[in-house]
């Protein structure tokens, strides 16, 4: 026999042992980065265009409030509505529902509260008006008006 003789065939099959481990870990690693959406919601929402927009530092001070038509206007009407949370609310009830979410909060931020108005581009100023009055009578003093834009670097 010579010692240049035809080979044996090489396996080539593909190690496939690791393969669950590497699928758990993407699993978890999406489960782990995927922010899931907090509330639902009721009301339209196309933002107005900013000019000038900042970044805010603490979001867990912030509490949403939206306005806008509300989508199912079967079931809501056609006029503009007020949504706080899951819920859509009356002007009368913000007030309450500004002392919830501030007691949610702990005490030494209770005063930093800041609610978030999201107001559809299309909704008429008297509603976010009635809005704006409630919140002061609710002693919710800090205010941002959510929008669209280019993020100016302070």
């Amino acid at each position: 026999m010579s010692k240049f003789g035809k080979k044996q065939k090489v396996s080539e099959n593909i190690p496939t042992s690791a393969l669950p481990d590497i699928i758990f870990m993407l699993l978890f690693f999406f489960m782990v980065t995927t922010v899931l959406r907090d509330q639902e919601i009721l009301v339209e929402q196309k933002l107005p265009q900013a000019t000038q927009l900042q970044k805010l530092q603490k979001k867990s001070l912030i509490s949403y409030i939206f306005i806008g038509k509300p989508k199912n206007t079967a079931l809501y009407g056609t006029e503009p509505r007020v949504q706080a949370n899951d819920a859509l609310l009356n002007t009368d009830d913000i007030v309450q529902w500004v002392n919830r979410e501030r007691d949610a909060l702990a005490e030494a931020d209770r005063g930093l509260i800041t609610i978030s108005m999201k107001a559809d581009r299309d909704v008429k100023m008297g509603p976010i008006s009635d809005v704006q009055t409630e919140l002061r009578e609710a002693d919710a003093r800090r205010v941002l008006y959510a929008s669209v834009g280019k993020l100016v670097k302070n």
